[in-house]
C-alpha cells in the first residue's frame, strides 16, 4: 500500500481510493499544523468545555473539510472543531490535532486523526504525526502500515503476546481513570502485567498497532479521538471496544488490545478474575 500520488481524480466508494484521499487529507493538515508547532505567536483559546484550541487546529480542520467538499461532496463530516453534518451512510471523522495540550506546550507527541465510518463502522484510518516524522494508516481489507525513516511504507501488525505477565499496557493517565471511578481496576491490571506506562494520546494506539504494546485504555473520549486509531488497530489485527466490551467508538471509553488478551484484560478490569 503506497502513499498517495498527485492524482486529481479519486473514484468514490473504492477502499483504496478512499485511503489515497485520506492520506492527501493528512498532507493538507500537516501543511497547516507543522509550521505552527512551537510558534511564538500561536493563538490559543479555551472552548466551552475548558479544553484548548489553537489557530492550527482550526486551520487544519478547514483544510480537510475543503478537500472533502471537493472530492466527496456527498459524504458527511464530523470534526472536533466544526461539528457534524447531517447523518449519512459515509462519514469522515476528523480530529485536526489530537494532543493539543502537547502541541501548545511544544511536546511533539500530537497529530491529525482521520477516520472514515461507513454504515456505522469505522473502516479506514490515518494518523499523521509530522513533528515525529511518522504516519500510520490502515483500512479494512488493506492491512495497516507505517512509513520507514526513508519514507517507504512498511506493514505493521499487533503482537502475539498471549500472557498478561508478558504484556505491556498504556493507560493514558491515572487522573483520567480515577475520575471515571476505575482506578482500582487499573491498579489490579498493572499488578498482573509486565510493564505499564502512560505514553499518551495517539502514540499509544500506534505503538499497539506496531506490536510494541498489548493494551491501551482511556476514558472521557469522543468519536473523533478514537475513529482513526480504531481503524488502524483493527486493520493491524487487534481488537477495539468500549470499557464495557461493546464494539463501538461512541461510548466515551476505549480498550484496545492485540486481540489475544482482550477478554482477559476486560475480565480483570471488571473484577471477574484476578491477574494470573
Amino acid at each position: 500500500m503506497t502513499p498517495p500520488a498527485s492524482a486529481t481524480s479519486l473514484p468514490h466508494g473504492d477502499p483504496d481510493a478512499d485511503l489515497q484521499l485520506a492520506l492527501r487529507l493528512a498532507d493538507a493538515a500537516d501543511a497547516e499544523t507543522l509550521p505552527r508547532f512551537d510558534a511564538a505567536d500561536l493563538d490559543v483559546s479555551l472552548k466551552a468545555d475548558r479544553s484548548h484550541v489553537t489557530d492550527a487546529d482550526l486551520a487544519a480542520e478547514r483544510a480537510v473539510r475543503a478537500l472533502l467538499a471537493e472530492h466527496r461532496p456527498g459524504d458527511g463530516v464530523f470534526g472536533e472543531e466544526y461539528g457534524s453534518d447531517a447523518p449519512t451512510s459515509r462519514r469522515w471523522i476528523i480530529d485536526p490535532i489530537d494532543g493539543t495540550a502537547n502541541f501548545l506546550r511544544g511536546v511533539p507527541v500530537w497529530g491529525t486523526m482521520i477516520g472514515l465510518q461507513i454504515d456505522g463502522v469505522v473502516r479506514l484510518g490515518v494518523v499523521s504525526s509530522p513533528a515525529l516524522g511518522r504516519r500510520w494508516w490502515g483500512a479494512e481489507g488493506l492491512g495497516a502500515w507505517t512509513n520507514t525513516p526513508e519514507g517507504e511504507p512498511r506493514p505493521i501488525r499487533v503482537s502475539t503476546v498471549s500472557t498478561l505477565d508478558e504484556a505491556s499496557v498504556s493507560f493514558q493517565s491515572i487522573a483520567q481513570w480515577d475520575r471515571a471511578g476505575h482506578l482500582d481496576a487499573l491498579i489490579a491490571l498493572t499488578r498482573g502485567v509486565w510493564r505499564d506506562r502512560a505514553y499518551g494520546d495517539i502514540w499509544s494506539y500506534m505503538l499497539l498497532a506496531e506490536g510494541r504494546l498489548e493494551m491501551v485504555g482511556e476514558f472521557d473520549v469522543k468519536e473523533y479521538d478514537l475513529a482513526a486509531a480504531a481503524a488502524i488497530v483493527t486493520a493491524a489485527g487487534g481488537r477495539f471496544s468500549s470499557f464495557d466490551g461493546e464494539p463501538t467508538i461512541a461510548a466515551g471509553s476505549a480498550v484496545a488490545t492485540n486481540g489475544i488478551l482482550h477478554d482477559a484484560i476486560l475480565d480483570i478490569l471488571h473484577g471477574r478474575s484476578g491477574p494470573s
